[in-house]
């Protein structure tokens, strides 16, 4: 890749960041289409956002994705929120316009795509995500337009109790879950925890609990234990690799007005996966 003063930057803020796949989607699309950009990855510290949300503008980024822990805490730096982003509360695209700010949320969108190439419907279904963070507001947002009852457990009951109300702002079939043991039959299942990533982790959720109709979703983007002891009971699974590349497609598109060539993003992804 040769890098001049011409060439755009495109980041992603985080911490940890190691372990980000991000880099290698972009750039090899940057490479596939021709365009002189460059993605990379910053570590960033919770007290250090604001700053580095100024550097954007200083540095003339062309814009910027945001990862955990951030993906809350930058929306009052920007200028502007998309009103999808806003709702739910959480950005993981910034867009560098001249100066001016705006952030955007494709994470939901990113995993409604990745469900869709499945084959895998949200249609009338009870389905239950486990954890109540940024990427867990981002699909709940869109999962409860389709599901027939979504319930929420986190924890952190405070945080399940304020994204339960937020969501029935909008709709009346979002549900408190106290206990992770469901009072209803459930069709599908989502970790949206970090639960997963190391392999030391404990697993989110019972395994015999697992029925073989039941669909089992990680957004951990790898075949972690909690998958491997989903597929055992004869069920679905997906990983966390497909929203990955779909948010990122999204992304792409709103910073480059381009679309990019989503195989050779996934095959980037995919083999950055081990």
């Amino acid at each position: 890749m040769d890098v001049s003063g011409k060439t755009k930057i495109i980041g992603i803020f985080g911490n940890p960041i190691e372990h980000t796949l991000s880099p290698a989607m972009h750039n090899s699309a940057f490479k596939k289409l021709g365009l002189d950009m460059c993605y990379i990855p910053f570590r960033v510290l919770s007290n250090e956002l604001p700053v580095a949300v100024k550097a954007i503008r200083s540095l003339n980024l062309l814009g910027v994705n945001i990862t955990v822990p951030h993906k809350e805490n930058v929306i009052p730096l920007l200028d502007e929120v998309d009103k999808e982003a806003s709702f739910i509360g959480a950005v993981n695209t910034v867009v560098n316009s001249d100066g001016k700010l705006k952030g955007y949320n494709t994470d939901g969108r990113g995993f409604m795509s990745s469900l869709s190439e499945t084959g895998i419907s949200a249609e009338g279904r009870n389905i239950l995500i486990i954890g109540a963070g940024g990427a867990s507001r981002a699909i709940g947002y869109y999962l409860s337009e389709k599901a027939s009852k979504l319930f929420l457990y986190d924890v952190d009951m405070q945080k399940a109790e304020k994204l339960t109300n937020d969501l029935q702002k909008i709709r009346s079939n979002v549900f408190l879950a106290e206990k992770l043991k469901p009072v209803e039959k459930l069709h599908m299942v989502i970790n949206a925890t970090p639960l997963g990533l190391k392999p030391g982790d404990p697993l989110p959720w019972a395994p015999d609990l697992i029925t073989s109709d039941m669909t089992v979703c990680d957004l951990v983007y790898k075949k972690t234990k909690f998958l491997q002891e989903a597929a055992e009971k004869g069920t679905i699974t997906l990983d966390g690799s497909g929203m990955l590349l779909w948010q990122g497609v999204l992304a792409f598109e709103l910073w480059t007005g381009i679309k990019p060539p989503v195989d050779v993003m996934r095959q980037a992804l995919l083999s950055g996966i081990k």
